[in-house]
């Protein structure tokens, strides 16, 4: 039986995140796997998994800032903000007639701004996917929201071509809250200098404390035995707690309360604050009155 842990996957290209989850649980040997985050088919990088116990914290996980390296081409648009859609304007774009805008351009999307969401986003409206209705043919109106991209440095500057169409890439990195679509800013970036834009490349570097360098699993290996990939990718929910959460260690008589889902005694610093004992993670409580209660019990 696989142990309850958070597993640190490197999605490749090409692939759903269900696919990466489907080909965790068979190399794992359980069903019991979520993860805290969808990638697109055509993004490559970090993806966190939880097995067992450990896709209870999944929930937790999901609002860390994350870094992304991406490419955004100038002189197209497409209808899904990214290489994979049609594209919709040609306008192309040269350097020495746009290249004086970028700066501006990016700083005007840089820190905390109202963004539109792509259109083929997961959010849901009226109960259903957007990206779905938009393969429907239909037309789909989302919300602005507030989203902060605390840096967007462009880090290089080509010229080159796209179908016959002069265009500029830049290569880019991307710090931001939980819920920024990099398509949108490639997207707003190329419809501010007036030749549209949309993204070519996405790797994603970094969710929260955890960064790619840590991922152990490439998910392009599915046909690993089960067990097989285990003990080299994952990491144990103790080790794990005190990156994400204030801990709190439990002497043994509050482990044996815990065990049972019983509130504590003394309150806890935090909600949530992770209970440890002797490396284990047991539970997440919260404060409650001169005491705390369970949040969740993964023992």
């Amino acid at each position: 039986m696989a142990t309850s842990s958070v597993l640190l996957a490197d999605k490749p290209g090409g692939i759903t995140s269900h696919q990466v989850v489907s080909r965790a649980r068979r190399a794992l040997g359980t069903k019991k796997v979520g993860h805290a985050g969808t990638l697109d088919p055509m993004a490559t990088g970090l993806m966190i998994l939880g097995v067992e116990k450990g896709a209870r914290l999944l929930g937790r996980l999901t609002g860390m800032d994350k870094t992304y390296e991406a490419t955004i081409r100038l002189g197209m648009a497409t209808t899904t903000d990214d290489a994979e859609g049609e594209i919709v304007t040609a306008a192309g774009a040269r350097l020495d007639e746009v290249g004086a805008g970028v700066a501006p351009g990016v700083a005007a999307l840089t820190g905390t701004i109202a963004q539109v969401p792509s259109a083929v986003s997961a959010i849901k409206v009226n109960g259903q996917r957007a990206y779905a209705l938009v393969r429907r043919g239909e037309e789909v109106a989302l919300a602005a929201r507030p989203v902060t991209v605390s840096r967007f440095d462009v880090l290089d500057v080509r010229s080159g071509e796209d179908a016959g169409v002069e265009v500029i890439d830049l290569d880019v990195l991307v710090d931001c809250s939980s819920g920024t679509y990099i398509r949108a800013l490639a997207r707003d970036l190329g419809a501010g200098l007036g030749v549209g834009g949309h993204l070519t490349r996405l790797r994603r570097t970094r969710i929260g404390p955890f960064h790619l360098a840590h991922a152990a699993w490439d998910a392009t290996l599915p046909e690993l035995a089960p067990g097989q990939l285990y003990p080299l990718s994952a990491y144990p929910l103790g080790e794990i707690a005190p990156l994400l959460f204030p801990t709190l260690e439990a002497t043994a008589e509050e482990a044996h309360d815990i065990r049972f889902g019983r509130a504590l005694g003394r309150r806890v610093p935090a909600d949530p604050t992770a209970i440890l004992h002797a490396g284990e993670l047991l539970a997440l409580y919260r404060p409650e009155g001169a005491g705390s209660a369970p949040i969740a019990v993964l023992v």
